[in-house]
């Protein structure tokens, strides 16, 4: 993980890692005040958000609304005018539609982000598909389409990664959060890096400079000016974590068991560690393991069921259930006959202890993950010792039973010159939205 992250942040790297600049220079410091608009789009539903910062507290109010898939199917003008007429209605909705509001815009789709207010679609997933998008910077098609109603009016002056809002919105709790975490049905981190050491805004700038001493269009002069801004010595990196062992690097602790599901999904080959680490694919990883243990005669009396072959049937949210699970077992026999599986005491003894190892393993990991990263925070600032706070968001680390303690445990004997505190953060894509609109407007103003 360590060699990951250091090889993404060079120029020419070619890691798995992709460490992704986010442009975010700045966290909060307590005197974010006002209003501000959060827009997310990530998934098939679109929340506007109005978030108010009064002092250290902050008061949300939310609506929701449904993308049809008629319009995620349809073109790229259709869906910005369809999120256009949201926000229209959500603005009417509060008595705000005739205030300039600023604006973060979460969009959790794959974006190349050249400033913090630009993100280029780089391709579309979960459903949607809606054409003439992909390749374009989102921000302006959001912006085109606004300007097509002419009846609102919105300064949007950031674009975020959900992962960064996680941060934002703990680090206004408590500014030693300098990282953010996603544990749920994905897995990423961000963590706040030293500028100096990320040599592909280093190239960009450069290269911006050239350009404008010929006279040519300097289409980074946002990347230019933050790297002259004496005070910015730090950026957000937007780590994709996840992407890690694409490269073969995790082909020791690769199972077989982990092989058969990669095989099975959509991107075969890609997203390794987070096949091993989130919440999307520990059920399958159980159901190939048990699948195995049947036909190897060691459960279910040798019988593989038609259940058990089929892909997807042992939900993750299953492990949460049955490793919460007493003595008694009655939670295990009540899931494994809902499922048509028929075992005996025994057999509910081995299928917890399936559970317990294969979600064990994800927190153990993405535990060496973040060890990697606070040690590296901390030999970046020359220290012996570090303290410093993580937000974190996610189902996996807020309902499974024992992956938060295992995680903290694993951080703690793998990185023993660091303190890390683990903060549940709430609303990251709401209220982190906010946040980080209500930071790059104070940048803006500085």
């Amino acid at each position: 993980m360590r060699s990951g992250l250091d090889a993404g942040l060079r120029s020419k790297s070619s890691s798995t890692i992709k460490m992704l600049p986010s442009f975010v220079y700045l966290t909060p410091d307590g005197t974010e005040r006002g209003k501000y608009l959060a827009l997310d789009l990530g998934g098939t539903n679109f929340r506007a958000l109005l978030v108010r910062f009064k002092k250290q507290t902050s008061r949300l109010y939310h609506k929701i609304y449904t993308i049809p898939l008629e319009i995620m199917q349809g073109t790229g003008e259709e869906l910005f005018d369809h999120l256009a007429q949201c926000v229209c209605d959500f603005l009417d909705y509060m008595g705000l539609k005739n205030t300039r509001l600023p604006a973060g815009f979460t969009f959790s789709f794959p974006c190349e982000q050249s400033a913090i207010d630009t993100g280029t679609l780089v391709a579309w997933t979960k459903g949607f598909k809606a054409t003439d998008s992909e390749g374009h910077d989102v921000v302006s098609m959001l912006r085109e389409a606004i300007k097509r109603r002419n009846d609102i009016d919105l300064d949007i002056v950031a674009l975020i990664n959900d992962t960064v809002g996680t941060m934002m919105s703990c680090a206004h709790e408590d500014q030693r959060c300098e990282i953010g975490m996603i544990a749920g049905t994905g897995t990423n981190l961000c963590y706040m890096e030293e500028l100096k050491n990320i040599e592909k805004i280093e190239q960009r700038a450069t290269k911006t400079e050239e350009k404008t001493q010929k006279g040519e269009k300097n289409e980074n002069a946002g990347a230019e000016k933050n790297k002259k801004d004496g005070e910015m010595q730090k950026m957000c990196i937007n780590t994709e974590w996840g992407g890690l062992g694409d490269d073969g690097c995790l082909d020791d602790i690769i199972t077989l068991y982990d092989t058969e599901v990669d095989q099975n999904s959509i991107n075969q080959g890609k997203q390794r560690f987070e096949k091993m680490t989130s919440g999307m694919y520990l059920g399958e990883v159980v159901r190939q393991v048990l699948l195995d243990l049947t036909r190897r005669g060691l459960l279910f009396k040798g019988h593989v069921s038609e259940t058990l072959k089929t892909p997807g049937i042992f939900e993750t949210k299953y492990l949460s259930q049955i490793e919460s699970d007493r003595l008694a077992l009655l939670q295990v026999r009540s899931i494994l006959q809902q499922l048509g599986l028929h075992g005996t005491c025994h057999d509910s003894i081995i299928v917890k202890h399936v559970c317990l190892v294969v979600s064990r393993r994800a927190a153990q990991l993405c535990g060496a993950g973040m060890a990697a990263v606070v040690d590296k925070i901390r030999e970046n600032r020359g220290l012996d010792h570090l303290d410093i706070a993580v937000g974190v968001d996610g189902s996996l680390y807020k309902l499974h039973p024992h992956f938060s303690q295992v995680l903290k445990e694993t951080v703690r004997v793998m990185a023993p010159q660091c303190d890390v505190t683990f903060q549940p953060s709430e609303e990251g894509s709401g209220k982190g939205a906010a946040l980080i609109a209500a930071v790059a407007r104070r940048k803006r103003d500085v």
